[in-house]
């Protein structure tokens, strides 16, 4: 628990520093930016990693319900007659 906490500060407070480079910086110089820019992902990762090992092992299916089968196949209705439009007669042959 400790070390999470410890962690979560350090990539709070590499997350700002990474912030204040970036806008600290002038056009062409990202030098000082990629230097620095492996930290966020490391402790990103470590972040990820502690909160998988405390939640355990899960699945995105988990909890999902196994589907029924109906035993009867969905049938359509029946199909109604071609509607004439109100203003035409209706045509003989």
């Amino acid at each position: 628990m400790l070390v999470t906490v410890l962690v979560t500060i350090v990539h709070v407070l590499v997350s700002f520093f990474l912030i204040a480079v970036v806008l600290l910086q002038s056009g062409k110089s990202g030098d000082l930016a990629a230097a620095f820019g492996g930290q966020g992902s490391l402790t990103s990762i470590t972040l990820s990693i502690f909160a998988a090992r405390k939640s355990g092992p899960t699945s995105v299916l988990s909890g999902v319900k196994p589907a029924t089968t109906n035993s009867k196949p969905a049938t359509l209705p029946p199909a109604a007659p071609p509607a004439v439009p109100q203003n035409q007669a209706p045509t003989q042959k």
